[in-house]
Formats: structure tokens, sequence, C-alpha cells
């Protein structure tokens, strides 16, 4: 996979060659560049913000650095492609739009679901906006060029998209192949079959007169899964209910049924409903004030 990220701050992406992504692209498993924005503009100032149009606090990023850095990802990529491709046999086909990844509060929410999506991908970029965001023509002219999806990491505002990339890269690159030492982690981490990961522990099994539950001790490798699935539904109901909203509870063993149970849920149509609102579901519709 080729990531490129344009930023006025390309310093602030600097984590990203530490850890497993810098070591995924010290070993050629991705592809990462990031560019300065500001190598694209004209005038000597290399200025690349200006007062907004109607007025208004706060100043706009400029059209034609964004719409100057853009195409020069975009022709890099074709170039790339055309590379890989040579000697392979023509084809009819059209090669994909690099998707276009414009971090906003206004875009939708990101997420492990988006993230395997992404990581699917043969390339992304990121435009890194700042101030009061990028000009809108730059985002219809990339339409063109790109598959243009404007992400939210949540319901705030950050002083620009640097913080959010550095979280999107990460959480859509280590999930390349040969990224992760140990395949199977990414599969028992949260989000990762729409639940939160369940607690974890280690040596000593006695620490400041707090123990390891008993279960993880036993060796019974079935009763432990099944712990673990447990506090998986606790931790979720008691931090993000949310979650549960679409949970499919449809096959759940009935020892899982019951566990959800004693957190206050009822299965209703392969779905689970809080123990209130399953009530209200089958509520009469009787008033009780006359």
């Amino acid at each position: 996979m080729r990531i490129d990220v344009v930023s006025i701050f390309p310093e602030y992406l600097a984590p990203l060659e530490l850890s497993l992504i810098g070591k995924a692209r010290q070993d050629g498993l991705l592809d990462l560049r990031v560019h300065d924005l500001r190598d694209f503009t004209t005038d000597k100032h290399r200025s690349v913000d200006d007062t907004p149009y109607g007025g208004g606090a706060g100043m706009v990023m400029k059209p034609e650095p964004w719409a100057q850095a853009l195409a020069a990802v975009a022709a890099a990529a074709v170039a790339g492609s055309g590379e890989a491709a040579a000697g392979a046999e023509a084809t009819a086909a059209e090669p994909a739009k690099p998707v276009l990844i414009v971090p906003s509060p206004a875009g939708e929410r990101f997420n492990q679901a988006l993230a395997h999506e992404l990581a699917e991908e043969d390339q992304l970029v990121f435009a890194c906006g700042r101030y009061e965001g990028i000009d809108e023509r730059v985002i219809e002219w990339a339409e063109e060029h790109f598959t243009v999806r404007p992400m939210s990491l949540g319901d705030y505002v950050l002083n620009g998209g640097e913080v959010a990339v550095l979280a999107m890269v990460e959480a859509i690159g280590r999930l390349l192949p040969g990224v992760v030492g140990n395949p199977d982690s990414l599969v028992e981490e949260s989000h990762s079959d729409g639940l939160l990961e369940y607690p974890v522990y280690t040596k000593p099994a006695s620490w400041r007169d707090r123990d390891v539950p008993a279960v993880l001790l036993s060796g019974n490798h079935g009763k432990i899964a099944q712990w673990r699935r447990h506090e998986q539904y606790r931790r979720t109901a008691e931090r993000r209910p949310d979650l549960l909203e679409t949970f499919d509870a449809g096959k759940l063993p009935r020892a899982d049924r019951t566990a959800f149970a004693d957190l206050g849920y009822d299965v209703v149509d392969g779905h689970l409903l809080a123990r209130r609102q399953a009530d209200t579901s089958t509520d009469t519709g009787t008033d009780a004030s006359t």
C-alpha cells in the first residue's frame, strides 16, 4: 500500500517513523510519503490561506496549492501503477482512483470497520486541513481524480487534520499483512467483533492484594474463552452500550444469553434489547393514567 499525506506541518507526522508503522516502512510493507503543502505555492511568502468570502472569523486554505499538491500525488500514483503493470497484459478496466481522505468534524465517523475497508485499497491520500478548513472547491475538483471521503474521529474539533491522520494511518497500517507479528492479536482486539476487548493480566498472580481471576490460572481453555467473552459483554454494556444495538445475538449459546440476561439484556429476534426497551416493545399501549 502507498499512503501520501499532505500537510503544512510535515514534521507533525514524524511519529509515523516509529514503532510498527516505522518498521513496516523500513521493511517495504508500507510506502508512506509526507508532502509539505507549501512546496506547491508560487508566491515568495509560500502562503496557503486567505480571508473567507462572506466574512467571518479565521482563514481558509487556498485552493491552488491544494490542487497542485493533489495533482502531483495523483500523477505519481498513475506512474507507479504503470510501472507495476509493466509486462502484464493490458486490460480494458481503468485503474481505481486513489482514495482521498479529508479529516473533518463534518465527515463520516472513522471506526474499525472502515479501517479494515481502507486497508484493502492500493493508495490512500490524506489532506490535512488547518484554520477554518479547505476551500470547498478543492473537494469538488478532487472528486474528478479521487474517491473523496471526509472522515471524523469523533464529535469534537482539533486544530488540524494531522492528529486524526496519525490515528487513522496507524489503525489502517497495522492491518496490512506482516505489520503485526501475531495476526491473532488483531482478531482479539476491541471492535474486531463489534465488542470491547476483555481485561488482560500478567505476572505476578497476586499484586497489592488484587488477584488475577482464578479461571485464567485454571488451564481450562474452554472456560477461559467463555470468561473472556462474558467480560467483553460486561465491559461493552457498561462502557459502550451503543455497540450492542448492532450486535448479532441470533446464534449466541445459552450461556452467553444468560450472561446478557444478567446484564439486563434480552435477545429479541436476534437483537439485544435492554430490559426496559424490551418491556416497551411488548407494551400493549394501555394508558396507565386512565
